[in-house]
């Protein structure tokens, strides 16, 4: 894994193999064609083809089901290879798995799992989890999306924003929380599967965002779309309490993709340092830029054993909830940190888009932000500790 030995990390044989794989796998189709789909904001759906057909997005599910058998180290390990080189296909492959396959998997009914996860777990397909809204995030209070019954169908309402996976060519279905009702003074959220192509369900133009513009994001707008009583997704009123149950799942697999940035940047900042001449003598002999590119090396090693912690943790089926938020806090600044550090090694070089550390400087901003910002991760870790009112998230 770049300058740092593999077995610093406690990793089986199979582990490293996984790693090798899609590490191997990201340099040869994966990075020679990310600055064209950057600059294009165009997913290569044939790399995504190409990682269903390596089974990464099966990995962390039972063999039963059409997985790989694996767990969320192995994943993990995935998305970070991925990441080093290109976070839209990462993220691609992380809101696969953890927005898309999981809640099917982990919430859904015999038949739902039969008819949707084969393609999912093959990556045939992709799906996306609408829970965002202009006022409602973690604050479920604020979800203004409802669903009535009506004549055997749900009847939904509302609007999301920022979606992943949602408006490709491939997407099958997303997977909304909506207003079904009220329990006292509560709203009760429940968790409903609207097919692509429902009437009265439009996917809006895609975002034209700083980053990530190879990662598919839409808004998605539902005008009384009618989709079977049937497709609630897991028990009635149970939606975001199901999602908070998958988020921690979330966070470890962000970190991994955080730690995949952090290392790419360090990887790049270090070629360079030895590469560039100036004033006659290689960039890198100087001590100013060896003590900056030794901060990012410790950035990546630390941000790696606090998501292969949690991860471990979570396949032991122990708590680690605490963890996770700790590896996305420590991951995220780390990825933030280094390519900070790298464009500025990097110089006016580093402000040009056809070098991988300026895309992973625009990319690495939205890791403090999605799957819970940095602010909910630090008020988890209060929590935790005893320091403010209610339950840790």
């Amino acid at each position: 894994m770049g300058v740092l030995d593999v077995a610093a990390y406690g990793l089986s044989d199979e582990e490293r193999e996984l790693a090798g794989m899609v590490r191997a796998f990201a340099d040869e189709h994966v990075a020679p064609r990310a600055y064209e789909a950057d600059r294009t904001k165009t997913l290569p759906l044939d790399v995504v083809a190409a990682m269903g057909e390596l089974g990464l997005f099966g990995l962390p599910f039972p063999e039963e089901v059409g997985g790989q058998g694996g767990d969320y180290v192995a994943l993990g390990l995935a998305i970070e290879g991925l990441g080093r080189v290109d976070q839209s296909i990462a993220i691609t492959l992380e809101a696969g798995v953890s927005l898309g396959a999981m809640p099917v998997f982990r919430f859904g009914t015999d038949a739902q799992r039969a008819e949707l996860l084969p393609d999912l777990l093959a990556g045939r397909a992709l799906a996306g989890f609408g829970l965002t809204e202009p006022e409602a995030g973690s604050d479920a209070g604020g979800t203004r999306t409802t669903a009535r019954l009506e004549d055997g169908d749900w009847v939904i309402d509302g609007a999301k924003q920022f979606i992943t996976n949602s408006g490709t060519a491939i997407t099958r279905f997303v997977t909304v929380t909506a207003v079904t009702g009220r329990r006292g003074d509560r709203k009760e959220i429940s968790t409903i599967i609207v097919p692509n192509g429902t009437e009265g369900f439009e996917v809006g133009p895609a975002y034209d965002k700083v980053g990530w513009h190879a990662s598919d994001t839409h808004p998605l707008i539902f005008t009384g779309a009618r989709v079977p009583e049937g497709n609630l997704l897991g028990e009635r009123g149970r939606g975001f309490a199901n999602f908070l149950s998958i988020l921690d799942e979330g966070r470890v697999a962000i970190a991994a993709l955080a730690t995949g940035a952090a290392e790419g940047c360090l990887d790049a900042a270090l070629d360079y340092a030895q590469s560039r001449q100036v004033f006659g003598e290689r960039l890198g002999s100087r001590q100013s830029i060896q003590f900056m590119i030794a901060r990012m090396q410790a950035r990546v090693h630390t941000a790696r054993l606090a998501w292969i912690h949690a991860a471990r943790l979570r396949d032991a089926g122990r708590p680690f909830g605490p963890e996770a938020a700790i590896a996305k806090l420590t991951a995220s600044d780390a990825a933030m940190d280094n390519a900070r550090d790298a464009t500025q090694i990097f110089g006016g070089n580093g402000f040009m888009n056809e070098y991988p550390v300026a895309r992973h400087f625009r990319d690495s901003k939205i890791l403090e932000i999605g799957e819970g910002t940095t602010e909910v991760q630090l008020l988890v870790l209060a929590r935790a500790l005893g320091l403010t009112r209610g339950a840790a998230a």
